[in-house]
């Protein structure tokens, strides 16, 4: 039985994102952007654990100062012209990249991450990301987002290099996708919702494994006595939001490359898959130590519960060989 509260709050945060990307005006982008904050803010603190209530208060306060920001801009932009001036536009890309937590204003993700359960962590991740990219995307400052791109990336496969909470390499893993999104985003809006809409599907394959075995640390992977479906599902749904060929993360990554090669950006290509690469390691120490003594666990055996046969099913859905292979016969 769903909480008719979280219910509610649920509700008002899919509105405040709907108004915030439909409205016409900075001044309604604004409001829905304090909606879809306020509504989010119950969602994190149900529990009332300390956690919680720290990861509450950061979220907030950085979200406010954005807001600030955001609303400052608007209006000394009214208040200056009636066209949007450059300063305007580039404070309002400053406050957005803020909100979506993109380097170099990315402090506060991986600590907000930390506090919260995993299913407010993929609203975190994915949802919440929306309104602030779609925003972004009407008035695009090459200059900024090009040092949020490299930025990103290089803090996005640094940071999560050390990291024993799983929760937290999931955060550095969406700072260095978000890079790989807004790259996407310079060349087309199209290419930007198809590696969203891709990003979200292994997020959710990923998410639902670690929410339902209870995964928050690498070392509960490594004593966890899981079948050993559930862990190939785990290592296939890691390999994937790495980019790995042949799994289905490779494809976006592989048509944004594509796209950026055309349109000359060559270095910054150079860069950004080089530092991807560096994701790779922090990916696979979360499953290696899983598979180390997998030969002393029980066979293949698929017994008859529902979760069995839902795990495989994801682990199917997103190894993607069999798009990759139509597009390479095309």
């Amino acid at each position: 039985m769903i909480n008719p509260s979280t219910l509610m709050f649920s509700l008002t945060l899919i509105s405040g994102t709907l108004i915030s990307i439909t409205s016409s005006s900075w001044l309604g982008m604004w409001m829905g952007l304090e909606m879809n904050l306020l509504s989010f803010i119950p969602l994190i603190n149900k529990n009332k654990t300390p956690y919680e209530n720290e990861s509450t208060m950061m979220y907030f306060l950085v979200q406010a100062m954005a807001s600030v920001l955001f609303l400052a801009a608007v209006l000394l932009n009214e208040l200056t012209t009636f066209s949007m001036n450059n300063q305007s536009i580039f404070l309002i890309s400053m406050a957005l990249l803020m909100k979506m937590g993109a380097a170099p204003f990315h402090f506060w993700f991986p600590g907000v991450m930390e506090g919260i359960d995993w299913i407010n962590c993929f609203i975190l991740m994915t949802w919440q990301k929306i309104a602030p990219f779609i925003l972004i995307s009407y008035k695009l400052v090459n200059n900024l987002i090009i040092v949020a791109i490299i930025m990103s990336t290089l803090v996005g496969s640094i940071g999560g290099l050390n990291q024993n909470s799983i929760r937290k390499i999931m955060a550095y893993s969406s700072i260095s996708h978000l890079g790989w999104m807004l790259s996407a985003m310079m060349i087309s809006n199209n290419l930007w919702l198809i590696y969203f809409i891709i990003y979200l599907m292994m997020n959710i394959s990923v998410i639902y494994l670690f929410h339902t075995q209870s995964l928050y640390n690498i070392s509960q992977v490594y004593y966890n006595k899981n079948k050993p479906t559930i862990k190939f599902s785990m290592m296939i749904g890691m390999l994937s939001l790495a980019g790995l060929p042949p799994f289905l993360g490779f494809l976006p990554k592989w048509m944004v490359i594509q796209n950026m090669v055309l349109e000359d950006y060559l270095l910054m290509v150079v860069f950004i898959v080089m530092m991807t690469l560096m994701t790779l390691y922090f990916y696979m120490r979360v499953m290696f130590s899983s598979f180390m003594f997998i030969n002393q666990e029980l066979k293949w055996v698929l017994s008859k519960s529902p979760s069995e046969y839902m795990n495989m099913s994801i682990m199917i859905s997103i190894i993607g060989i069999p798009m990759l292979s139509w597009l390479l016969l095309y």
